[in-house]
């Protein structure tokens, strides 16, 4: 398989899913700018952070809600699958989009409008990030995605090259009905990788209030039972309750085990 900027660099129709490109891979994140620029591609950004580097480039952003994955990939099967075997159309055909589109936070008429901005292009890309592989539902998930890249026309590939072969080889087109979406309420954190300073929590001034801190304040993060101390900043260009998390890539606290996303209790340490 071509190098995945390669494959970005001829797209004129680009959509990521499950990465915060700004703190997960901003090389990718640069071939994406230099595609619209050069080939004047549409870019469909879905995550559940809004990624200020990303505003101006972004044609769409679908804004989905944290643990609804799942969901999600069934809604780009459904948008983008256009002609399948019979077992695959019958699924598609027993999805509750209403539903799942309710629960998730991302409206039919968003995708439809991504499927719109696709039919005159003709170098379609679907980028998947970490976010998806760590789901507790990754099987399903990724079978839904195996069957897009099988019966769409959306060139699908993975930042991390370990689960490219995954997408690349499930040969199982039996999908299991979309559970029901876990909701995330309160204060939640979502860890990154690849910043220089781990000892930092950074969250948006709504995230502040929720968790009754102040900018600079230092913090633990209380999370299954273990008290992972941080440095509290605001970040004026983030928005809602979801904070970010450095981690080292060899941390072995509950915060990098499992799914991304963690929600947690956040406490003042004492003065």
């Amino acid at each position: 398989m071509q190098d995945i900027k390669e494959i970005i660099s001829k797209s004129d129709y680009i959509i990521t899913f499950g990465s915060f490109l700004a703190a997960d891979n901003v090389e990718i994140q640069e071939a994406i700018i230099q595609a619209i620029a050069k080939n004047t591609a549409e870019f469909v950004y879905m995550h559940p952070i809004d990624n200020v580097d990303l505003k101006v480039y972004y044609s769409q952003f679908i804004k989905y809600e944290v643990g609804s994955e799942e969901g999600i990939a069934s809604l780009l099967l459904d948008t983008f699958v256009k002609k399948s075997d019979e077992k695959v159309q019958a699924y598609i055909d027993d999805l509750d989009i209403g539903y799942i589109s309710a629960e998730s936070s991302a409206g039919e008429e968003e995708f439809e409008e991504a499927y719109e901005r696709a039919l005159e292009k003709s170098e379609k890309t679907l980028i998947l990030g970490r976010d998806i592989f760590t789901h507790e539902r990754v099987e399903n998930i990724t079978k839904i995605l195996s069957v897009i890249r099988k019966y769409s026309d959306l060139t699908v590939v993975c930042l991390d090259k370990e689960y490219q072969h995954i997408i690349n080889e499930i040969l199982d087109e039996n999908l299991d009905e979309v559970e029901e979406l876990d909701s995330y309420n309160g204060t939640v954190v979502y860890r990154t990788y690849g910043e220089e300073d781990t000892n930092i929590l950074v969250g948006s001034e709504s995230f502040a209030r929720v968790a009754k801190v102040a900018d600079k304040d230092e913090v633990f993060i209380n999370c299954a039972g273990e008290k992972i101390q941080k440095s509290f900043i605001v970040d004026k260009n983030l928005y809602g309750t979801i904070a970010l998390c450095a981690m080292n890539n060899d941390d072995s606290s509950s915060l990098s085990q499992g799914y991304r996303y963690k929600q947690v209790k956040i406490e003042k340490v004492d003065a």
